[in-house]
């Protein structure tokens, strides 16, 4: 019981982790290294983080400063940034990239405020699906004899013992009665 607990417990800590990250990668107006995380560029063929390209820098609230280390890769990050759904439109001067983090629009804040809540739906259910995963696992783990014979003493405690002495004088009654013991006999 302690195990499922613990997995259960530990499922939904990382699905709370995920929605902390997924978070990260908003764009709010302010420039964040953040931003850049999940954007991977073709280097030669094979998928890259853009940090392993280029070391990237803050240079100011609005502005995020890429120098890459091979610079014939230039083109190539500038097309990774402007295919991400972030809204940034890159430029350079052939050595450094710079990254300009527009200040946000009614639209943009809507457009988050759509995005953050879609976000948060899912880590809901990431959350319930966990749940639901642990009460199933509780419940398939008590399928040992001990528990098993523990869960039907405490089902059985809320059914009537079986009554010899009843008359055949009601005939409903006594049929009730019985659907009711049979009731209490499966589980």
């Amino acid at each position: 019981m302690k195990e499922v607990f613990k997995d259960v417990e530990s499922n939904m800590k990382h699905a709370v982790d995920h929605f902390h990250q997924e978070l990260k990668h908003l764009r709010t107006g302010r420039a964040t290294l953040a931003l850049l995380d999940g954007i991977t560029v073709e280097y030669y063929g094979t998928p890259m983080p853009i940090n392993q390209l280029a070391n990237l820098s803050v240079a100011d609230a609005s502005l995020i400063v890429a120098q890459p280390y091979d610079s014939s890769q230039i083109a190539a990050i500038e097309r990774a940034i402007m295919k991400s759904d972030l809204g940034l439109n890159p430029s350079s001067d052939g050595k450094v990239i710079r990254i300009p983090v527009p200040s946000l629009t009614e639209e943009r804040r809507k457009e988050i405020v759509k995005k953050a809540h879609d976000m948060a739906e899912h880590a809901r259910n990431a959350v319930r699906q966990v749940r639901r995963e642990g009460n199933d696992g509780r419940r398939s783990g008590d399928r040992d004899p001990v528990a098993g014979a523990q869960r039907g003493a405490r089902r059985t405690d809320h059914c009537p013992e079986p009554d010899s002495r009843r008359t055949r004088g009601n005939e409903t009654e006594n049929t009730a009665a019985a659907d009711r013991e049979r009731r209490c006999a499966q589980s």
